[in-house]
């Protein structure tokens, strides 16, 4: 029998399928990125975005197609992680927009609602390049178009339309030569594809909700761990992880949401008040959850309430641990933090480099940036974490750049400035630019101008055999990467390093910086800065500790 609507309780089924069929085959879309590196890629970053989004929708009654919709949106909105994750959110976004106030949904509105997602994405990307994602999103629109001319049963529509789709994705080595060379298909292609394969299975019966069930359940799980900074798994101070959607019935602008944000901050911690339309997502650590409920009852209705008890999940001795330490810590965050004008975040890994930038003036850093990229909503709490009126934002990963943006776009009370470093030591250039005496948009440019100046490396290892930059790459081979690709492939650290730098010197270089890994001694480090120093006489070296993962060595040459 023909199926010509879909309602509200089969599109959230639809949507919990696509996502956990994700969840199952994140670590294949990984496999398909062009670089080997160990890093967050892209099946993790789409798989906790998309999480994110099931954790919310899962609580959203059957039948109620706006609170779905705006809980599809803000979900993935906040926890976007990565470029393809923040691409994600924003297809999401568009469709949802325009399906949120029908009661089924038909082919017309489908065409409707697959066009306006991919402009909202298309938008999202500062210089949007074929063969990727959007190419794939674009093409199901064009192909949804010329099936809604053609008939009205969905299951041919849409049958029609995804075998488009994965021609199109079967199509991106012959766009992109790098995925030529590779031998993959675009992953965040393949990533979309699957969501959209899981969500087709489901409405045509070839899923179970209990599977289905089984995979989300897994699956936020692991998002919720991922999402977890080590702060939070190592004490507690407020034991009540406190959620709710409000359901805004007066007006809140700017004003109400300093208010809101500034009391929930006075009965706890891990503050998150962030607005959508008609409705403010909260998140809040308490002691006494009653008294945020109270509050956000004062702004309107409340629905999706969570409310858990963080301190059983952990042994009893850190509970006892975590509450010796909460009277000195509600004394100490009762003294607030100084008001200044200019606040800094930066992203990072390694307890040296966060003591680098802490030490130029960073006020607030996010561990993460290569093996976990942070989502929008860790940009946020870090957001309002800074105390300032004016904050710049250095994500120092290309991959995070977008979250950042995000971030920026949902913040309403502070100013917030992105400078788009691509790595650590573009971030360090740009700190040591800043001057107090300029404006915010000198300031902009002149960090923006320093990065330029830098030339970026680091050395990594292969997790699995490849082909790239004319290149054969073996799983464990050492690769020296600069900001134009792969400059050296060893199988020694102090050979790939050296070999590395040959590649990016220039004849004007002046300066080399080395920051090791937690992986490389001390001693390692010393002798290879002193072989260094003589194998380049007239050029000033520089070692320090880094402490980051994965990366043996992150290196920048001017």
């Amino acid at each position: 029998m023909a199926i010509r609507t879909i309602d509200a309780e089969m599109f959230k089924h639809m949507f919990l399928a696509g996502a956990a069929r994700l969840q199952e085959r994140k670590e294949y879309i990984n496999q398909l990125n062009v670089f080997p590196v160990p890093d967050g890629d892209t099946g993790t970053n789409m798989t906790m975005t998309i999480m994110a989004a099931a954790k919310e929708a899962e609580a959203v009654p059957e039948g109620d197609f706006v609170q779905l919709c705006k809980a599809i949106s803000s979900g993935s909105l906040r926890g976007a992680r990565g470029n393809s994750g923040v691409i994600l959110s924003q297809l999401f976004r568009g469709f949802t927009k325009e399906i949120r106030e029908r009661r089924e949904i038909n082919a017309e509105i489908l065409t409707r609602a697959f066009q306006r997602a991919v402009e909202s994405a298309y938008k999202a990307v500062m210089k949007p390049k074929e063969g990727t994602i959007l190419t794939v999103a674009r093409s199901g629109a064009e192909k949804a178009a010329e099936m809604f001319l053609e008939t009205d049963d969905l299951e041919v529509y849409l049958s029609e339309t995804l075998r488009f789709m994965r021609e199109t994705l079967n199509r991106t080595p012959d766009m992109l030569p790098v995925l030529k060379e590779a031998g993959v298909v675009d992953s965040g292609g393949e990533g979309l594809m699957t969501v959209l394969e899981g969500a087709f299975d489901f409405l045509t019966g070839k899923t179970s909700i209990s599977s289905v069930d089984s995979a989300i359940s897994d699956g936020t799980k692991t998002a919720a761990k991922g999402s977890a900074s080590s702060g939070e798994e190592a004490e507690i101070t407020f034991g009540y992880c406190t959620e709710f959607i409000i359901m805004l019935e007066k007006a809140y602008g700017e004003k109400e949401e300093k208010e809101l944000k500034a009391y929930l901050e006075s009965i706890g911690d891990c503050v998150v008040a962030v607005s959508d339309e008609d409705i403010v997502k909260v998140h809040v650590h308490t002691n006494d959850p009653g008294l945020a409920i109270q509050k956000g009852l004062s702004f309107g209705a409340l629905t999706s309430m969570k409310i858990d008890n963080m301190r059983e999940e952990h042994q009893e001795k850190l509970i006892k641990d975590a509450e010796k330490v909460s009277r000195e810590q509600k004394k100490k965050e009762q003294q607030e933090l100084p008001h200044k004008q200019t606040g800094f975040i930066s992203v990072s890994a390694g307890d040296g480099l966060c003591k680098i930038f802490k030490g130029l003036g960073v006020d607030y850093v996010i561990e993460g940036g290569q093996t976990m990229n942070p989502s929008t909503e860790d940009i946020l709490n870090a957001i309002a974490e800074v105390n300032a009126d004016h904050i710049f934002i250095l994500p120092n990963n290309k991959n995070i750049i977008m979250a950042a943006n995000q971030a920026r776009d949902l913040t309403k009370d502070k100013k917030v400035y992105v400078i788009p470093s691509k790595t650590v030591p573009q971030g360090i250039s740009a700190m040591i630019q800043y001057m107090d005496s300029a404006s915010a948009e000198e300031n902009i440019e002149n960090m923006t101008e320093s990065m330029k100046m830098i030339k970026s490396g680091e050395v990594t290892y292969a997790v699995r055999d490849t082909s790239i930059d004319g290149r054969e790459i073996h799983q464990g081979d050492l690769m020296g990467i600069d900001d134009t690709g792969i400059q050296a492939v060893n199988k020694e650290v102090k050979e790939c390093v050296r070999e590395l730098i040959d590649g990016m010197l220039k004849e004007d270089s002046e300066f080399i910086s080395l920051y090791y890994g937690s992986d490389i001694r001390k001693e390692e480090a010393e002798e290879l800065l002193a072989e260094l120093t003589e194998h380049y006489p007239g050029i000033e070296i520089e070692m320090n500790y880094g402490g980051q993962p994965i990366y043996y060595y992150i290196l920048s040459v001017e």
